[in-house]
């Protein structure tokens, strides 16, 4: 896995648009989970990571007509794609003879044009355009028409686990470099909120009234949030001779499904404790060469302990600094996976370590506390990030430096 570096990442979260404008909230320990202000739901009092762009700025944005048929999920992802092509130089000079592949995963897709134009769809045939945008791999055929001028897309696929599905858009952009299928691949994931995503997880009533607060004792929940983000990953050759400079190392990643429930992890977080073990056999490391881990950490009761138990079980009692980054996004759910590896990878290549937000008090099961306050100018090396799914599919990925 030492053949595997990144050479460029795009995001947008309710953090803002864009690498630096993440790097700067997170380093001004500013969150950006609020009140609704873009989506349409009764439930107005939960606070949500949303990104502070209408639709219609998105639009403006990419230079579309307001009237353009495409959804907010494909246009979250479009503005992330563009981000992180650039930075890695995708461009048609720089790819003669390349085989690019594009994985983007999503679980929502196009839900937030089909709640909305519903009834439109069953008595008429106003808006039935729309109807071909409802599934995730719709999206992320229109995501990658954003690139077509400079990257014909060798392979495109999606990828929907629910919250560990860009997490597992790295391990199969790994899969497809090692065996040769692929030359770059560009991998990762979008969401955008939806009434359905709401209604649902607030169903399960996990589903916090404030701004969450994980690892913390008297934790109640979840802010569910909407982000894009994407990694491009190529060998060091390939990086080299297209005289791109790489930013890190995708040191390996490991997946596990424990399918001990439908929703809750299972009580010891066997399928969180085995992604760490194979992302860390996978990346040739000890327990003890990990300098950070970006919790999956959702603030749900279930969650933050049944991770709390896994971490223990690979770590014992030298737990890494820990934190969970949720509090600053909410929880992007299957964008996830990809806006926390830029969170990772930026902690990683900035030497710092992201404090986890609003936490007070100490589990008493747990033998670890989070990060209380944002380190700067730490000695990292290599950060891992876990990613973990309803079903118990559960995601780890290890990000090296160079």
């Amino acid at each position: 896995m030492d053949g595997i570096v990144v050479t460029g990442m795009g995001v947008i979260s309710a953090l803002g648009r864009g690498v630096e404008q993440t790097a700067s909230m997170l380093l001004q320990e500013k969150s950006g989970v609020d009140k609704m202000r873009i989506l349409k739901s009764k439930y107005t009092s939960l606070p949500v990571g949303e990104v502070h762009e209408t639709t219609e700025e998105l639009l403006d944005s990419l230079h579309y007509r307001r009237d353009k048929v495409i959804t907010r999920t494909t246009l979250l992802g479009q503005v992330a794609l563009l981000e992180a092509t650039q930075m890695a130089k995708l461009q048609k000079g720089l790819l003669e003879g390349k085989r690019v592949a594009f994985i983007s995963a999503t679980t929502v897709g196009g839900m937030e044009k089909s709640e909305q134009l519903y009834h439109d769809f069953l008595y008429g045939t106003e808006h039935s355009e729309y109807i071909a945008l409802h599934d995730c791999g719709a999206c992320t055929n229109m995501i990658a028409e954003i690139t077509e001028q400079d990257i014909h897309y060798s392979m495109l696929t999606t990828i929907s686990t629910a919250c560990s599905s860009a997490a597992n858009a790295f391990l199969l952009a790994a899969n497809l470099l090692r065996t040769g299928r692929a030359d770059i691949v560009v991998a990762g994931g979008t969401e955008c909120l939806s009434k359905f995503h709401l209604d649902g997880f607030n169903s399960l009533m996990i589903l916090d009234d404030e701004v969450c607060k994980p690892f913390d004792k008297n934790r109640k929940g979840i802010n569910l949030g909407e982000a894009a983000a994407y990694l491009v990953l190529e060998s060091p050759q390939t990086a080299q001779e297209r005289g791109v400079a790489p930013l890190c190392r995708y040191a390996g990643g490991g997946n596990r499904c424990d399918a001990y429930h439908q929703t809750a992890s299972s009580p010891n977080g066997e399928g969180a404790y085995q992604s760490m073990i194979q992302a860390l056999e996978e990346a040739g490391l000890q327990p003890s060469d990990i300098d950070y881990i970006n919790a999956h950490g959702t603030g749900t009761a279930n969650n933050d302990e049944t991770e709390g138990f896994a971490v223990m079980r690979v770590f014992g009692d030298r737990v890494p600094p820990i934190s969970s980054t949720k509090a600053f996004t909410g929880h992007s759910t299957s964008a996830a996976g990809a806006l926390e590896a830029v969170i990772s990878i930026l902690a990683l290549t900035r030497n710092f370590i992201p404090v986890s937000l609003n936490f007070k008090e100490k589990i008493d099961s747990l033998n670890f506390t989070p990060v209380t306050q944002t380190i700067r100018n730490a000695k990292l090396r290599h950060v891992m990030t876990n990613s973990f799914g309803f079903g118990g599919n559960d995601t780890s990925c290890i990000f090296s430096k160079l």
